[in-house]
């Protein structure tokens, strides 16, 4: 029998016992979130205080130094960190699925992927980040500010390595449910920033550009804490695999789904970006970029709660979908949603992220976006109409990815998690689908 009539078939039988069961597996999968979402809570939360700690003690050496940080910062998230974090979110569809299928052994080639992927892609974004300063004064920003910050992201050229390899590695960790490693080395690594960022910036005669250097040393210490993990831990044993020319085999495959990813995640992230830019075109630019830089930062670490949910939300949708099981994918989805906002991350889960993609380019630059500029410009609220707009377009966001979530066939979803794991191995993908009919909850 082939396997697009499994499914169905599969489906149509648990649906006769899934009133009696709903209940009990819903509080259990909220359950299961819960273990997975607070640790990556907290390590989504220590991974980016290391900017925000940096930003803070930068902001005691003056308005000037806050302010060009900031649009550094900004930038370099517009083109370097946000691309990397879209792109390795691939991982959590391609990692998360394989896991689930038992393909422990193709996780760890398409980590290793991963990480040569986004480090080529290092190259030509380096040459951006180099010429930082002019990009900065051709969009009309102030030319002493674009001066310093144009130093500052020189200073942050090893983060931006640092955070190819390390994005990857946490969706390794992340799509075996390895959370405590990723909180324990995420925690180990604040705690170093700190005293370490204290010293660059205020003892070593760098001022900013120590907050920089802090930076980049911090993200590096961080990476090689997970390598060593992810070496010598017997709890990565199934899907540590040696390094080989094997990883320029699944490159092709990588990018089908790190370059809607990106989109997805960059449209949203440089819907922010984009209002610090713009408050540089404010009377005042150094205030206005200031005040709305550090009102960014605060919302952006509140935002962490979220995204950690929503990372567990994509480990176990992508899980149960790998292993064939739509109806553990729904409830995993139900159960994020009872938790919190996580619509975003159930699309990276299921490989929708060419529809996040629409959705965000909508929401923020056909909605959110324009309002902003129009309350900042037109109607005079300056930073205030900027806050107002972006709130308008995360509303409609939310909107649109609940009515996509809400006509989710997930038997579908779980026959095309199947397919692209067993290409051309159709016996495997028939034994998954048997084992998992015997394993009905």
């Amino acid at each position: 029998m082939e396997e697009s009539l499994l499914l169905p078939k599969y489906g149509e039988e648990r649906r006769s016992n899934t009133s009696i069961l709903t209940w009990s597996s819903f509080f259990e999968e909220v359950k299961t979130l819960g273990c997975i979402a607070g640790p990556m809570v907290a390590v989504v939360l220590s991974q980016y205080l290391l900017q925000v700690i940096s930003m803070m003690m930068v902001g005691h050496l003056g308005e000037l130094a806050l302010s060009s940080t900031a649009i550094a910062i900004s930038l370099s998230g517009v083109t370097g960190f946000s691309l990397f974090l879209g792109m390795a979110s691939a991982l959590e569809t391609l990692c998360g699925q394989a896991y689930g299928a038992e393909q422990y052994q193709k996780l760890g080639l398409q980590t290793y992927t991963a990480i040569f992927s986004l480090n080529l892609v290092c190259l030509p974004l380096s040459l951006i980040w180099i010429y930082m300063e002019k990009l900065l004064i051709f969009m009309g920003q102030d030319p002493v500010i674009s001066r310093e910050a144009g130093k500052f992201t020189i200073w942050l050229l090893p983060a931006l390595f640092a955070y190819a390899t390390l994005q990857p590695l946490i969706r390794y960790f992340q799509t075996q449910s390895l959370v405590i490693p990723m909180l324990i080395s995420s925690c180990a690594t604040l705690l170093f920033h700190i005293p370490l960022c204290w010293l660059l910036v205020f003892k070593s005669g760098l001022n900013n550009l120590g907050g920089a250097l802090a930076i980049s040393i911090s993200y590096w210490v961080n990476v090689i804490l997970l390598a060593l993990y992810m070496k010598f831990s017997d709890a990565c044993s199934k899907t540590r695999v040696p390094i080989s020319v094997e990883i320029f085999h699944g490159i092709g495959e990588f990018f089908r789904f790190a370059i809607p990813s990106a989109i997805m995640i960059c449209l949203e992230w440089w819907s922010f970006e984009l209002l610090i830019l713009l408050s540089g075109l404010l009377p005042n630019p150094a205030l206005e970029t200031s005040v709305l830089s550090v009102c960014l930062q605060t919302i952006s670490t509140l935002y962490a709660i979220p995204y950690g949910f929503g990372a567990a939300a994509s480990t176990r949708v992508s899980n149960e979908l790998g292993a064939g099981n739509p109806q553990g994918a729904r409830i995993a989805t139900f159960a994020a949603m009872f938790l919190a906002v996580a619509e975003t991350s159930i699309a990276r889960g299921t490989g929708w992220q060419h529809i996040g993609a629409y959705i965000n380019l909508g929401a923020f630059y056909l909605c959110g976006i324009p309002v902003a500029a129009t309350l900042a410009f037109w109607v005079q609220l300056r930073g205030r109409g900027l806050w107002i707009g972006i709130q308008v377009g995360a509303f409609v966001q939310t909107m649109m990815l609940s009515l996509v979530t809400s006509c989710t066939n997930w038997e579908k979803q779980a026959s095309k998690a199947r397919e692209r794991i067993f290409e051309g191995r159709p016996q495997q993908a028939n034994g998954l689908c048997d084992k998992a009919e015997s394993n009905e909850f």
